[in-house]
């Protein structure tokens, strides 16, 4: 049966309890959930030829086996199988493959395979999700056939180009757009006719990763009013609205804002540093975002509720596993250590983990690491775990989600500009208004750093042109962000190896330390001799 019948048959409470009832599980009741479904996936996985591709001779029966004779995966492990489609390797018939870039353009791209049941049981958390963020106590929610969705998620075949179509299948939603049927319309332009739609009929959700949602925000002085806003057709609610808060705005000599036009039911967010945007779109919505938690390869695994105190993971899409800190800083300092991992009733408050999914319902990956750290925060007394995403792991650099920046993609991105450089280090920063950058701490060879042609302007400009043509998605940071993505320091040729010798250690090339960084300046200022830095 439809949900969308289902509305129209069932109670609020039986609704519930079908599609939120995981949120009165005790932690146990939760573990056995869990492991039921991996117990039925694992026996799928063993016995196709991907799995024993990558178990190698060995047969684990049980979770525990497969712990101890299945290395952790990355996607690595799997490119040869997926990127060919192979379909007879797989324990499950793809219904749908989902792509995404790998490793930011230094490797083609990724794709996952999603069997009927995988993109069910998405479907299913999707309402769930929906029915938490709309409700304000259990059982509460707001949720109709007809609601509206100003929608900025990326069309098919990226994973978010799946929700207009899975949703389809049980309710009628209003997508402003549909993002796979204005496909080629350029991205600002599905904004300004989401806007145009929503200002036509309303709005009643917002769905966004949080870089994205920051830029669909401030676009909409451009959309609804200012230069060519008159044109709209504008519903007679939204238009007292629209003046009244005009009226506002100049009164209070600030922009008008979304909120001040439209009532949302819920506003949903997900993404590397939408927490960074937080603050400012619940001012400019007049609603607090709800985070989600999902990926290429995992489907939605997790949502806050109402009460915005950190998500909760679905027991149905994924088996989770969790890497705690210190082992992932070991591993990443030795890559032949083998990190343990906790499972969901193993990890503890105030703590952060690296993530490791091994995916439920005939998915093709088992023990892998997507590259995602988050911060558990609250846990014990048999109550589910609260988490919230923290970033990606510390070895790759994602910017606002749509760049991803690893050590040997720089170098890729240094040897195509064919510019003479010296040492580096390259980290993410975040500027006064708390957005992202990617900050380079850059050394010139002295023949360079004397000739008064190589500024950092320069240097920027030409390094930005490579990240674009190596990672199509760099092109649309400048934008999102409303900034130069890439900002420059230039240190004394030497100063690294200085600073490396000081400390009796190698730096990262990738994110280093905030104490790292002060102390390369400090080296930098301490031996500074003849000209000074740029």
């Amino acid at each position: 049966m439809r949900f969308e019948e289902k509305l129209k048959r069932c109670s609020r409470e039986q609704l519930w309890q079908e599609y939120c009832g995981f949120l009165d599980m005790s932690l146990a009741e939760y573990m056995y959930t869990q492991r039921r479904l991996m117990e039925e996936q694992l026996a799928l996985w063993c016995a196709s030829g991907l799995g024993r591709q990558l178990l190698r001779g060995s047969h684990p029966r049980n979770l525990d086996e497969l712990r101890r004779m299945l290395p952790l995966t990355s996607y690595a492990d799997y490119a040869d199988v997926l990127l060919a489609k192979r379909t007879e390797m797989l324990c499950g018939e793809p219904a749908v493959w989902i792509q995404t870039t790998w490793e930011g353009g230094l490797r083609p791209i990724k794709l996952a395979p999603y069997t009927r049941s995988m993109l069910d049981t998405y479907r299913h958390n999707l309402l769930a999700t929906m029915m938490m963020a709309t409700a304000r106590k259990k059982g509460d929610f707001d949720l109709k056939s007809g609601d509206r969705i100003l929608y900025g998620g990326a069309p098919l075949p990226y994973a978010t180009g799946l929700m207009p179509s899975l949703f389809d299948e049980d309710i009628h939603f209003t997508w402003l757009p549909d993002s796979n049927t204005n496909s080629d319309l350029s991205f600002s332009q599905r904004i300004k006719k989401g806007f145009a739609m929503a200002m036509g009929g309303g709005v009643d959700f917002f769905f966004g990763i949080g870089s994205v949602a920051n830029y669909i925000t401030e676009s909409f002085g451009k959309s609804s009013g200012g230069s060519g806003g008159h044109h709209m057709k504008v519903s007679p609610g939204n238009a007292v609205r629209y003046l009244r808060a005009k009226y506002v705005s100049r009164r209070d000599g600030r922009p008008i804002t979304p909120g001040d036009v439209f009532r949302l039911k819920a506003f949903f967010f997900a993404g590397t540093d939408a927490k960074c945007y937080r603050d400012r779109l619940t001012r400019a919505w007049g609603i607090a975002p709800v985070e989600l938690a999902a990926g290429t390869e995992s489907t939605c695994i997790g949502a806050e509720n109402w009460e915005h105190r950190g998500m909760v993971f679905f027991p149905d899409a994924c088996f989770y596993e969790f890497i705690p800190e210190s082992e992932m800083r070991r591993n990443l300092t030795d890559p032949a250590y083998q990190p343990r991992t906790c499972l969901m009733d193993e990890i503890q408050a105030g703590e952060t983990y690296e993530l490791v999914l091994s995916v439920l319902h005939g998915g093709a990956f088992m023990r892998y690491r997507i590259g995602d750290m988050y911060h558990c925060l609250t846990a014990g007394s048999g109550q589910l775990p609260r988490l919230t995403f923290v970033d990606r792991v510390p070895d790759v650099i994602d910017i606002a989600g749509f760049t991803r920046i690893t050590a040997s993609s720089m170098q890729e991105v240094i040897r195509l500009s064919r510019l003479e450089l010296g040492d580096w280090v390259l980290k993410k920063e975040f500027n006064e208004k708390d957005d992202p950058f990617l900050h380079m701490y850059l050394e010139l060879p002295p023949d360079a750093q004397a000739s008064e042609v190589v500024t950092r302007t320069v240097l920027t400009e030409h390094l930005s042109l490579y990240f674009k043509y190596f990672d199509s998605d760099y092109g649309d940071l400048k934008k999102l962000l409303n900034m130069e993505p890439l900002q420059i320091t230039i240190l004394k040729y030497g100063t690294i190896a200085a600073y490396e010798q000081k400390i009796g250690t190698r730096l990262p090339r990738i994110n280093p330390g905030m104490l790292d960084i002060v102390g390369l300046l400090r080296q930098q200022a301490d031996g500074a001799e003849g000209r000074p830095a740029l």
